[in-house]
């Protein structure tokens, strides 16, 4: 990649939000990404969007929680993969009150789903299948989730598996239904090489990002630019230019790690190509 620094003298003079810093790969149609991103971030600031999202439940990470050292035996990985498992005994049923305990200090009230209903989430399978990850006890807790907001303590079921010394937890509270974004998303059309397909890891600190980007059979690999503002921050595939020579058409997904230049924190992060949030819902 050549990466490359973009800072609008507009932005310099103005100190708008919707201005920043955009790192990427370089390639032809910068000019354009380099809009439509500035586009996606403007869109977002100060929105009612934006602000229903920063008072809603959006994990950026996982929902569920293995236990340590999982899987004990390949067949253990794959029950859970395909999720089959079997519980013994009946699981609890008193309906629970809790709240969502973010990190500033404040908290909000939830309505945490029954063991039953936490989980079906984690068994869709059909029953009686062979080999399943055996469920002997189910305890109301919480669990720690880095979220939009920052880590927050949410209301969990933990799940003793036989076998484990310790639980399989499963966030009791989905995630809120995201806002509309106040920006339309890109045409069907467009280059291939804008789309992302998926978040699949903020870092503990907040300091890097790791997204799934697509790329070709005969390219140098996916890349992804980076705008950061004071609220949010933009991300964008691109795919560099193929080789010369015959090609077989084909998508390949990588994950990409972007580097930020200050950590996540509240800031939103932001999908270029749909002009939508990124984050993860889990199982």
């Amino acid at each position: 990649m050549r990466p490359f620094v973009l800072v609008g003298v507009v932005c310099l003079l103005l100190g708008s939000a919707g201005c920043g810093t955009l790192t990427g790969s370089g390639t032809d149609d910068s000019a354009e990404a380099a809009a439509r991103m500035r586009k996606v971030a403007e869109a977002w600031e100060g929105s009612e969007a934006a602000r229903a999202w920063r008072e809603g439940f959006y994990p950026l990470e996982d929902v569920v929680r293995l236990p340590d050292n999982a899987f004990r035996t390949d067949a253990d990985k794959l029950a859970y993969l395909t999720r089959n498992f079997e519980h013994r005994g009946t699981l609890p049923r008193t309906e629970r009150e809790g709240r969502i305990r973010w990190a500033d200090g404040t908290s909000s009230p939830a309505a945490p789903m029954t063991a039953r209903e936490t989980y079906d989430l984690i068994d869709e399978g059909p029953e009686g299948r062979e080999d399943p990850l055996t469920v002997t006890k189910a305890t109301f807790g919480e669990m720690t989730l880095l979220t939009s907001r920052g880590r927050a303590r949410v209301p969990a079921w933990h799940f003793t598996l036989e076998g484990y010394d310790s639980p399989l937890v499963r966030a009791a509270v989905d995630p809120a239904r995201q806002p509309r974004a106040p920006i339309a998303s890109l045409s069907e059309a467009t280059d291939e090489g804008w789309r992302l397909h998926g978040l699949r890891k903020v870092a503990g600190d907040g300091r890097s990002v790791t997204v799934l980007a697509g790329h070709g059979g005969c390219d140098g690999g996916p890349a992804v630019e980076v705008l950061e503002t004071r609220d949010s921050v933009v991300l964008r595939g691109t795919v560099p230019a193929a080789d010369d020579g015959p090609c077989t058409k084909q998508l390949l997904i990588e994950p990409v790690t972007v580097r930020l230049d200050r950590p996540l924190g509240g800031r939103i992060l932001l999908d270029a190509f749909t002009g939508a949030p990124m984050a993860l819902g889990g199982r």
